[in-house]
């Protein structure tokens, strides 16, 4: 047994998802090993879309413009595929967009800063079995051909749509098998499409092409002929483009492959995410079709909600009760991820009959309306997701203030008496709680249940806002960025009109 550590937390899995989990925990001061099977980042651009709410997770712990360096901003998404696409301009966030930025590159800056924060990553290191008691967890497996291992409090998996971790907890993995499949190409085009990019659909399929620098494309065909081709046959360069020539008129000259692939409409959820001492993030706890660019984003979100409770359990600022609030919170998540893209899998997979075209021109034509296109963007961005309960015990209820509950806030701009300003995100950025009191009355009355050391408390005006705020004398900011529970003004509640302000979105 070659391998030893001092790890409280075991992370399987070295992908974005794994990796920002273990910075997480880093930030608080948790000890953290990652075990990663592959000696290196992958190769491959692979996930292209980095949504806006996971630039704002980003932006909470302070490193968001690493990202936005290496990425391009784009402010419109699509859904299916349709040809309206989704303005996320409606959304009320610091990056109302998405960020164009390689799947290697989000992995590299990811290793990056993990190795800034001293994450123990060990690449080469393959897992092959893994246990738990009541006292905590171990892992075994075996790196440069010598076997290990590992003891811990807790084990992670975010070991990907095959993961080890789910199958030897025993958490079934249920949903819809592989019944269709499309195939992508990063290829050198020599006449591309006007503008670069193009999105089509007709009765031989659909398809997109997206630049990604110099004459390398993304190109993903949907191709009706070859629908039902198993996912495990190879794609070649000249079966992805005879299918682009049927769906498109024309393959645009594609040569020189970097990455063919073939991916299907499997749809699987967890039926738990946590089992004991072993939770499951990522794709270990849900797949789909990748429509909209979410999968990559969601299992990101997936780490940083799981990562600031974990930390605070370990840090004894917190009940172990507080980790049920994973599954509760993330678990309808998935659900809802799902839902929406076995619907965006109708729409691009079983749409090739004249009926099956008029529904997608229905729903486009539909989309040119904002309400619609705004749900849809703030459903793909993660920017909708609202949490039901406050996790604090002691929050006040039964008034205004309980809309405010679960809504996530955008980098509000911060005034403070002394004149100088700072932004909300600063605050959150050592990974502890915020009260914003925004309002002197709450100063000296109010504690939230709350660890001192786990929580800052800052007083500031909020230029712009003050009639969301109206009748809040404070905010109760999760480490994630979301409201636990306002606080009332005393004379609101007095006054019977507690918290009467339309909440955040």
């Amino acid at each position: 047994m070659t391998m030893t550590s001092n790890a409280e937390v075991i992370v399987v899995g070295a992908g974005p998802v794994g990796l920002l989990l273990a910075c997480e925990l880093a930030v608080a001061g948790v000890r953290v090993t990652v075990l990663e099977r592959r000696a290196e980042t992958v190769p491959q651009s692979r996930a292209l879309t980095m949504h806006g709410r996971t630039l704002e997770m980003l932006a909470l712990r302070g490193v968001a413009g690493r990202f936005l360096a290496r990425g391009m901003p784009i402010p419109s998404g699509h859904f299916a595929g349709l040809p309206t696409r989704l303005d996320f301009s409606a959304c009320d966030s610091t990056y109302p967009f998405t960020l164009f930025i390689p799947q290697s590159v989000t992995e590299q800056l990811l290793e990056a800063w993990a190795g800034e924060l001293g994450v123990d990553l060990r690449r080469g290191a393959t897992v092959e079995a893994t246990g738990q008691d009541e006292d905590g967890v171990w892992v075994g497996g075996t790196q440069a051909g010598s076997p290990f291992r590992l003891a811990a409090r807790y084990l992670v998996g975010a070991d990907g749509a095959r993961s080890l971790v789910r199958r030897q907890a025993g958490i079934a993995f249920d949903g819809l098998a592989a019944t269709k499949t499309a195939m992508l190409g990063d290829v050198r085009l020599h006449t591309p499409p006007p503008g670069r990019a193009i999105s089509l659909g007709n009765s031989a399929g659909g398809m997109m092409v997206v630049p990604l620098g110099g004459e390398l494309y993304r190109v993903i065909v949907v191709d009706a002929q070859e629908i039902d081709v198993p996912v495990e046959v190879p794609v070649t360069l000249e079966g992805l483009s005879a299918a682009t020539r049927r769906v498109a008129g024309e393959d645009f000259g594609m040569h020189s492959p970097e990455w063919l692939s073939r991916f299907s409409n499997q749809t699987c959820l967890a039926q738990s995410y946590r089992k004991g001492r072993i939770f499951l993030a990522g794709d270990a706890a849900h797949i789909h079709l990748p429509a909209g660019g979410q999968g990559m984003n969601v299992g990101m979100q997936d780490a940083m909600n799981l990562g600031w409770k974990l930390a605070g359990v370990l840090r004894g600022r917190a009940d172990a009760s507080l980790l049920d609030s994973y599954e509760g919170e993330r678990h309808p998540v998935g659900a809802a991820l799902y839902r929406n893209t076995l619907a965006q899998s109708a729409l691009m997979m079983d749409s090739f009959d004249p009926a099956g075209q008029a529904l997608r021109a229905t729903l486009s034509d539909l989309m040119k309306g904002p309400e619609l296109n705004a749900t849809l963007a703030h459903d793909l961005s993660g920017f909708g997701i609202r949490y039901p309960a406050a996790l604090l015990s002691g929050a006040p209820e039964g008034d205004g203030c309980a809309r405010w509950i679960g809504r996530r806030l955008p980098d509000w701009p911060l005034q403070h008496a002394d004149g100088t300003a700072s932004s909300l995100y600063e605050h959150l950025a050592s990974g502890r709680w915020l009260v914003l009191q925004v309002d002197g009355e709450v100063q000296g009355h109010y504690q939230p249940a709350l660890d001192g050391a786990w929580v800052n408390v800052v007083t500031a005006l909020v230029p712009g806002r003050a009639a969301e705020l109206d009748g809040v004398a404070a905010l109760v900011v999760r480490p994630d960025g979301y409201v636990d529970h306002a606080v009332p003004l005393r004379s609101s509640v007095t006054s019977g009109n507690p918290c009467p302000a339309q909440a955040v979105t």
